[in-house]
Parts: C-alpha cells; structure tokens; sequence
C-alpha cells in the first residue's frame, strides 16, 4: 500500500479513497487534516499512480476486496471513517455494505451515485449520452502543449501552498498521458459499478456525511465546454436533491454544501472536510467506547 505521511495516532483510522483519475497525494492536504485527530491512511488503487499494475476497469468488489486486504495486511484495525470523493464515494458505500463491521463512519465528498444520471436535468443527460469516452481519452495522447499549461496552471493555482516536493510530481503525473486516461478508464464500467451497488444491499447503521460542491469551478469549465454554464448550475441542484434524497433514507444521513467545484472540494473546502471528520471521529470513539 502506497502511503504518504503514513500516521499512527489512534483509531478509528480514515482511509481515503480517491476519486476516478486522482491518487492518494491528490488528498495530502487533508491527510494531514485528519493525521492531526487520528490515523489516516492514502492509498493509490490497482492500475492508477503508485498502485500495482492491472487492466482498467476493475470490478466495484474487486476494489474493494483489494483495499480490505491492504489494510490488514498493514494491521490497520477498523471500524475506519472512509472518505470517499467521486466515484471513491461508490467504492465507499460498497464497501461499508459488504464489511458492515469494518466501518465506523462514512464522509463522501460529491460521491458518484447510481441515479445521478437520471436525477439530472434531460438537455444535460442528452450531451452526456453523446460523450464518447473512448475517443476523449485517445485524445489524451497528443494533447497540445497550451493544454498540458492550462491542466497544469489549474493545479499549480489550486495547490499554491503545498510542499514543491509533492506538488510538483503530483502535477507531472496529472498531465502525462496516462494519469490524464487513467479517469475515463476506470469509469469505462460505470454501468456494471452501479448494478453493483444497487445489488448490494442497504448501507449499515453508521453515520454517514456528504458534502455537496456548488461551484463551476475552472476544472469543470474546462471540461464542460459547449454546456451552458446555467446547465452546469442546474446540475448542482439536482445533485444536492439527489444526496439529500439519499441522506434522508438512512438514519443518521446528513448534507452539507461546500463552496467548491467536484474537482477542489477537498482543496477549496479543506476546511469542511477537516470539520466532518473531526465530528466523526469523536463520534466513533464515542460508540466504540459504549460498546467496550
């Protein structure tokens, strides 16, 4: 298990699943955050970053038996706090509903959802259902040299305080031509990753937290070119009904907005995440003490 600023420093540990196409050092800044209440855990999945090789895409249950087995082997006892972000937020849910006992709490950052296609407004469903991945990703291989600038500034503005050390080769990776593919190849699957989740069962009694962005930020600007930016906020409304649809049919299920775009809302909303898991943390070591 590759790891960054590895800690030792209590339970329950935070594990950090990242989103498609980001790593574990993508959430260094709130590694840290959470290093400073307890154990937290950065980890890059099979095929993407420092991981072992593989074939993308992989299985929902393949992920997830993957990222069971790394903690044990690294005697990291559970229940953990899983954050996961974006399509982590699915591997997340999955996970919790397959090991109900290894999991303390959940905090998921804009989470992929298994209705969030149809939840969207129909105009944005029809670019989308036009979107051929395939080819976007092929593009990746000769992706001209303002463009390679332009990623690169995006992450070089967002990341201005971060060590150059970890920056910088973070940066490298996001613009080579594998870490720019890396995203559409794990979500190459999205259909059978959610035929996953729905067949999994309900999620366990545990609190679980989601944290809305509601920015367009230059990240989804960029990306989103030809969608009209009122589309693109009539996406964000319809993804907040939708986590509060989801929060709501779980007992302990909360949302909260965060003034952050899908790609920065652990970057811009550092500070949101850094208050979530300080709740739920206490909150765990709460429970685990009346069950002692």
């Amino acid at each position: 298990m590759e790891t960054l600023n590895a800690t030792d420093n209590g339970r329950p540990p935070v594990v950090f699943l990242s989103g498609g196409g980001a790593i574990g050092r993508d959430y260094w800044n709130v590694h840290r955050r959470a290093a400073e209440l307890t154990t937290s855990v950065i980890y890059d999945r099979a095929g993407t970053g420092d991981g072992v090789p593989a074939d993308l895409p992989r299985t929902s249950t393949q992920v997830t038996d993957e990222l069971r087995a790394l903690l044990h082997d690294a005697a990291l006892q559970g229940p953990y706090v899983l954050v996961g972000h974006s399509l982590g937020g699915l591997y997340a849910r999955h996970y919790a509903t397959r090991f109900p006992d290894e999991v303390a709490a959940l905090l998921l950052l804009d989470p992929a959802h298994e209705d969030y296609n149809s939840a969207m407004p129909a105009q944005l469903r029809e670019i989308w259902e036009s979107f051929d991945p395939a080819e976007a990703a092929a593009a990746f291989d000769n992706l001209p040299d303002e463009m390679i600038q332009l990623y690169s500034g995006l992450f070089r503005q967002e990341m201005a305080g971060w060590p150059p050390q970890i920056r910088e080769p973070l940066i490298a990776y996001h613009v080579s031509p594998r870490g720019l593919k890396v995203g559409f190849q794990e979500a190459s699957n999205v259909e059978q990753l959610n035929a996953e989740i729905r067949a999994a069962g309900p999620l366990p009694d545990v609190p679980l937290r989601i944290l809305s962005s509601t920015q367009v930020d230059p990240f989804k600007t960029v990306v989103s070119q030809g969608i009209p930016e009122s589309l693109l906020h009539e996406e964000i409304e319809a993804k907040f009904r939708l986590y509060t649809a989801f929060a709501r049919s779980v007992p302990r299920g909360e949302v909260h907005p965060v003034a952050a775009g899908h790609v920065t809302i652990h970057l811009r909303g550092e500070q949101a995440v850094a208050d979530a898991l300080a709740d739920l943390v206490s909150g765990s070591g709460d429970e685990e003490r009346k069950r002692v």
